[in-house]
């Protein structure tokens, strides 16, 4: 059917892509690295905050974005609707393995460049806090309180739910 709608002939998965199975947290969240960090391989991005159209780009930057599964360590009620490891853990898992050099790879973290948490100069336990709690309220933005109130002005509303968050998440900046 794909290749009817693409006037094209062939196995879907032919050449270098293939189909594996993950069996285990372990395999996914391995695969999630590879796949979060092909971009830097690729030196298409530095780092993976840079690295848009990846997953690990929105949850840093879309946190609450609901089409993607979440990260906790606790049990949930909804088996498979949630990975039960710590975002956190996994942030740093690529920030690491992105510094890793691989021979068959263009590109990689700088190693001299700053660990991730401290890249995106956030509060980090205020953000992980923020990522492990379930909206109360849906938010427009997250951001600094400049870019809020920027963003509030522009939609001709006074504020938008967040500020405070706002200020927590980006002391010093915001």
């Amino acid at each position: 059917m794909a290749n009817r709608e693409d006037c094209c002939s062939g196995r879907f998965w032919e050449g270098r892509f293939k189909s594996q199975a993950l069996l285990d947290e372990k395999a996914l969240l391995a695969c999630m690295a590879y796949v979060d960090l092909n971009p830097i391989r690729a030196k298409m991005a530095q780092t993976p905050e840079t690295s848009e159209h990846t997953s690990i780009h929105t949850r840093i930057h879309q946190p609450r974005q609901h089409d993607l599964v979440r990260f906790t360590k606790e049990q949930t009620n909804q088996p498979g609707r949630c990975i039960p490891f710590d975002l956190k853990e996994y942030i740093q898992l690529v920030d690491w393995a992105g510094r890793c050099i691989c021979a068959d790879k263009r590109g990689a973290i700088n190693a001299a460049a700053p660990p991730i948490l401290q890249r995106l100069a956030m509060n980090h336990s205020v953000l992980l806090d923020y990522l492990s709690k379930k909206p109360d309220l849906p938010q427009r933005a997250l951001g600094p309180v400049h870019k809020l109130r920027s963003m509030a002005e522009s939609l001709g509303l006074k504020c938008l739910h967040g500020m405070t968050l706002g200020r927590q998440l980006y002391a010093g900046n915001a």
